[in-house]
């Protein structure tokens, strides 16, 4: 009797139906392997899956040719939806317990901290525009301070709003929306500075994701026997196993593919850009540039069998091996991020985080692997691939916060007198330079100062 109910009230845990009536002890449904259930079942789910992974796919690459500025306002819409599944699991209890403001709190934060976030990315790759620009200056200049101005706005109306006897329960809503704001907006902002770095940063990576959910599916749809964690009850080893496999082949050949459009190489300098634009970016990353690798005498008698022709070397571009890194990333540590997720669901009760992508559960259920691969990609490509050089905005930004107004005007002599040496500007430009150009309220401002 007593086993009876505790598997009772598992199932009340998981919230799904028993397989058979007549067996009052057999597993949930969606505890089973994908090789256990029902063989219409299966095939079901599988078409369902398939038929919303390819309008989702469709759907990205639309956006993804429609240019910079549509890729970054889909990753902050599914920022805003997974935000919205993850607070709504503590929305509940918080209206149980009529805590006051806890919705409106919820979004004042996500929008204080996408204002940080992103704000932070414009001023880094944007600065040739934002520091020459007299109404956006001030907001550049003192954006941090702005920003944490709105922050403690937020955390005074959260202290102000304490009730008797919910603190416990309100200061555990409080470090709930701020798990949610680092584990999603926080990487979420990393995947859009991938994205201004250039399109392959986040086009590669989240296919990676892709392949490897797809392929972790489809091997243990028919090869599944073994259990891989308790968390997630349908992941087998034989899945996790074929899909590490599948997704290396697939990111060797995707990102040869890749390579080739300056569209997804080149970083952003102009937001209008699409597919459509002319692109090009000079001199690109030598990372998309192939090189012979000299084979050593075992591969090149391999090789030489197989195509015929005596072979000593072969060309490859370092991201095809960086790809391979992503590759491993995406299929042994990216899916900890859908166990993790398992694991909230677990704590909550709850079965999925939404039910918006039939099939799928909701945007968090798809999302989770993505963060934790984007939040890799941007730390990889900054310690490994990404070629530090100096741009326009850096060099403004060191000029604007760095030099004296006095300072700032002899440079510009300078570069005048430079440019009019190397005869590419008319003599004449110097005759209105410097201190004799300035208006009235600038000499005024000059005359104080110097």
């Amino acid at each position: 009797m007593h086993t009876r109910q505790s598997s009772s009230s598992q199932l009340r845990f998981v919230g799904v139906p028993r397989t058979k009536k007549s067996d009052p002890l057999a597993p949930p449904v969606d505890t089973m392997l994908l090789t256990e259930q029902p063989l219409a079942k299966k095939w079901k789910n599988m078409w369902i899956r398939t038929i919303t992974t390819l309008l989702m796919v469709g759907t990205f690459f639309a956006i993804l040719a429609s240019g910079h500025l549509f890729v970054i306002l889909m990753v902050i819409a599914i920022q805003t939806l997974v935000y919205s599944e993850v607070i709504e699991i503590a929305q509940v209890p918080a209206r149980e317990k009529n805590m006051r403001w806890y919705r409106t709190m919820s979004w004042y934060f996500l929008v204080a901290a996408t204002y940080f976030l992103y704000g932070e990315s414009i001023i880094y790759y944007f600065q040739e525009i934002l520091l020459v620009d007299a109404f956006l200056l001030p907001f550049a200049t003192h954006h941090r301070f702005i920003s944490f101005t709105l922050y403690v706005i937020g955390f005074v109306f959260f202290v102000v709003n304490l009730q008797k006897g919910l603190y416990k329960r309100q200061l555990a809503q409080f470090g709930w929306m701020h798990m949610a704001l680092l584990l999603i907006v926080f990487q979420c902002h990393f995947i859009v500075d991938n994205v201004l770095e250039g399109l392959i940063w986040l086009v590669l990576p989240a296919s990676l994701v892709i392949c490897n959910d797809i392929f972790a599916y489809v091997c243990g749809f028919f090869w599944g026997r073994t259990q891989l964690i308790q968390l997630s009850p349908k992941k087998t080893v034989e899945g996790f196993v074929g899909a590490w496999i599948c997704t290396l082949v697939f990111g060797f050949l995707w990102a040869s593919f890749l390579m080739r459009f300056d569209y997804m190489v080149c970083p952003v300098k102009n937001l209008s850009t699409s597919a459509w634009s002319a692109v090009s970016c000079e001199p690109k990353n030598p990372v998309f540039t192939a090189v012979p690798w000299e084979l050593s005498q075992n591969w090149s008698s391999l090789l030489s069998k197989i195509t015929g022709r005596h072979v000593t070397e072969v060309w490859i571009a370092p991201i095809q091996l960086h790809a391979l890194v992503m590759a491993c990333f995406a299929s042994l540590i990216a899916p900890f991020g859908g166990f993790f997720a398992s694991g909230v669901k677990r704590a909550f009760k709850i079965k999925d985080f939404g039910q918006s992508i039939p099939g799928h559960g909701g945007w968090t259920d798809r999302m989770d692997c993505q963060f934790l691969m984007g939040l890799f990609s941007y730390m990889y490509y900054q310690s490994f691939i990404k070629t530090h050089t100096a741009s326009v905005g850096s060099v403004l930004a060191t000029i604007v916060n760095n030099l004296s107004l006095g300072d700032q005007l002899e440079l510009l002599e300078r570069i005048l007198t430079y440019f009019v040496n190397q005869g590419i500007l008319d003599s004449s430009v110097l005759k209105k330079c410097g201190t004799s150009a300035l208006t009235k309220q600038a000499k005024q401002m000059f005359e104080q100062r110097f």
